[in-house]
């Protein structure tokens, strides 16, 4: 049987965890970070808490626990499940409160560590650009890694039905800002480009250490730089993924 840690204890996976007036299930009001782990090693475990402490921040969501008190969880975890390689995900939400949107005046905040096998490596994605939702670079949420996906799950089930792997998000003004759920790198001219923050692409820890080893440029990237692109790698925290085109 597997287990989680919640709110400094490890309990058993399948026990409900959230109370049914979580803000994190009635309204999306929280954050959350996947982290990858190799070889018993949280992979770029300090960019993952500055981001997740920087949208707290933004938010006003306090972080009930240190960071070497998360590093101690999510080692802990692993060896409660087993684990020396794995997908940690880390969910922070604003914790219990009544109907309505303000938040208790000192709310206490559900926070949850739980860990699974690190996905086999899928072949090149084929990828579409989404017709249906755009990224809203315009919003600070882009920016951040809220609970709410919905435009993100909305655009892989259209790549879905048409055939494809993902979705590319277009943002406000049509230029490109990421995949449903990574970033792009497009190699054009024999440089690798990707696109800005600013842009609607969120700031992702991996997309970070790629800017530097590859010396990406961070830029707005067009949908005709798009299908012109010589290559083109999807990233997140838990790799890359080549690319193997576009789709009508």
């Amino acid at each position: 049987m597997s287990v989680i840690w919640l709110n400094g204890d490890f309990v058993a996976a399948d026990k409900p965890a959230l109370l049914a007036h979580d803000r994190g299930l009635t309204l999306g009001d929280g954050l959350f970070e996947t982290i990858a782990v190799k070889a018993g090693v949280p992979l770029r475990l300090d960019a993952h808490l500055k981001r997740l402490r920087d949208g707290a921040d933004f938010l006003g969501l306090p972080v009930p626990t240190g960071d070497t008190s998360l590093h101690d969880a999510i080692l802990g975890l692993l060896g409660a499940n087993g684990l020396h390689e794995a997908a940690v995900r880390l969910t922070l939400t604003a914790g219990p409160g009544p109907r309505g949107l303000p938040r208790p005046s000192t709310p206490v905040p559900t926070l949850m560590l739980a860990a699974g096998r690190i996905p086999a490596e899928a072949p090149p994605a084929k990828l579409v650009i989404a017709r249906t939702t755009c990224r809203n670079e315009k919003s600070p949420l882009s920016r951040l890694k809220t609970l709410n996906y919905l435009d993100s799950i909305i655009a892989r089930r259209e790549a879905a039905a048409r055939g494809a792997d993902d979705a590319v998000l277009l943002n406000s003004q049509g230029r490109v800002a990421e995949a449903s759920a990574a970033n792009l790198f497009l190699s054009l001219d024999g440089h690798w480009v990707t696109p800005l923050v600013a842009e609607g692409a969120l700031p992702g820890t991996m997309r970070a250490a790629l800017i530097r080893t590859w010396r990406a440029q961070e830029r707005a990237v067009s949908v005709d730089e798009l299908r012109r692109a010589d290559d083109m790698v999807l990233t997140n925290a838990l790799g890359l993924r080549k690319v193997s085109g576009i789709l009508d």
